[in-house]
């Protein structure tokens, strides 16, 4: 992991060297994810159990799990998990309530009436990954906010261990959260299977989650047949510090989100010299205990860089560039600069609010845009499991005030039968 000066030239040379990760996916890849999705398409539920003996060499000892059925994996877990995980819940819940709209509709005095009409979907489908990239907490922060969205009926879709049992970690937190059933399915077959529906797994509205590159590319090649929440690049966070900051804070910071992936960007940029070198040195001291040390070192020296600033409004305008998936402000006044934070997923205020507290615990959506794209994407919320319908009603006599207007502009498009749509209920 190398220091920089910045220049105004060399920290943004970093922002292209992260902009290659994120390319397409391998043409190869996408053949093979393309024929899943057409013999899921044709073959429903055979070809699902074909995908799955094929890619996970053998069929679950169970192919669904019911609502009624997942409480009893809260008596497998550790409870001190099973409180951990009811804990966050609660949180994600009590920040996600906020989020909910209500529908509404105006009356006028002249008898015009308008509206929206706002709802839940009635179907969606999470996936979620298993064995060693099992995460029960990609659950909740999937579940909870659909729940308050309204969604009438939530499907989680998984793949079993080894032993075709499913991961229980997973299966508890899924009863916290109230997912309605549970199907031992994984990879592209997966999500095919929910874009389309079988026999057995029902349709979805949209899927949400995440997953390796074969669900990734899936989810890609499937939007517009079924809504998705985000195609998402490696994990990435960007610290902001001042010469206050704790190097051993930082050091661990930037290794949580290198655990990742080898892809996994962290950054540091902070307006001392001294900071940047003793956090290096934090680093090298730390990595040595993590398990995933490999990973973080290969991380770091490719996507990984401290750059040092002149000042903090230089590192802010540099994070509003980079748009980071998590931002970090590490700063005597952090609140000072949140106004001035535009572009970033979540940013986390002052030293003792770390990324890990996001990504489990504290509320805020953890389902963050990246790659560059939180200039215009938003995390997931409950805004991501409703639509909205307008509506309009309109009086003869108020129709005939405006029925002018209405047809001058038909015709300025070209558009006639518009116009004599409007002309016949006058004629």
């Amino acid at each position: 992991m190398k220091i920089t000066k910045a220049n105004g030239k060399a920290e943004y040379a970093l922002i292209e060297n992260l902009k290659k990760r994120a390319g397409e996916a391998d043409e190869k890849i996408v053949d093979i994810v393309r024929g899943i999705i057409a013999g899921v398409k044709e073959n429903g539920d055979e070809a699902v159990l074909e995908y799955t003996v094929r890619f996970d060499g053998g069929l679950p000892k169970k192919t669904v799990v019911e609502k009624e059925e997942l409480a009893q994996y809260l008596e497998e877990v550790d409870e001190d998990f099973k409180t951990a995980i009811i804990n966050a819940k609660n949180n994600i819940y009590d920040f996600h309530q906020r989020q909910a709209q209500q529908s509404w509709m105006t009356t006028q005095s002249n008898g015009i009436i308008m509206g929206q009409r706002v709802r839940g979907l009635k179907r969606v489908g999470i996936y979620v990954p298993g064995g060693t990239a099992a995460y029960p907490s990609s659950v909740l922060m999937n579940a909870v906010p659909a729940k308050i969205a309204g969604v009438e009926e939530i499907i989680m879709v998984t793949p079993p261990g080894k032993n075709g049992k499913p991961n229980p970690n997973i299966m508890a937190a899924a009863a916290v959260a109230g997912v309605d059933k549970v199907f031992m399915v994984g990879g592209a077959q997966a999500i095919a299977a929910l874009a389309y529906g079988t026999a057995i797994i029902p349709k979805v509205d949209k899927i949400v989650g995440p997953g390796n590159i074969f669900v990734a590319t899936a989810k890609r090649l499937l939007y517009g047949i079924v809504d998705i929440d985000m195609v998402a690049g490696p994990s990435e966070i960007l610290i902001v510090a001042d010469k206050t900051a704790d190097p051993a804070f930082l050091a661990a910071d930037l290794m949580s989100q290198a655990e990742h992936d080898v892809l996994a960007s962290a950054i540091l940029l902070t307006t001392s010299t001294d900071l940047a070198r003793a956090t290096l040195h934090e680093i090298d001291r730390q990595v040595k205990l993590l398990e995933r040390q490999t990973i973080i070192e290969q991380s770091l020296e490719n996507y990984g860089e401290i750059i040092v600033c002149e000042n903090l409004d230089q590192a802010i305008e540099f994070a509003n560039e980079l748009a980071p998936e998590h931002l970090e402000l590490c700063i005597t006044e952090p609140l000072k600069y949140i106004g001035r934070v535009d572009n970033a997923g979540s940013v986390f205020l002052g030293n003792w609010s770390p990324e890990p507290l996001g990504d489990y615990y504290a509320g805020p959506n953890h389902v963050l845009p990246t790659s560059g794209t939180a200039r215009f994407f938003s995390p997931l919320s409950v805004d991501s499991f409703i639509k909205k319908s307008s509506f309009i009603y309109y009086t003869s006599a108020e129709l005939r005030k405006a029925k002018d207007d209405i047809i001058t502009l038909a015709e300025s498009e070209g558009l006639t039968a518009h116009a004599n749509s409007i002309k016949k209920r006058f004629e």
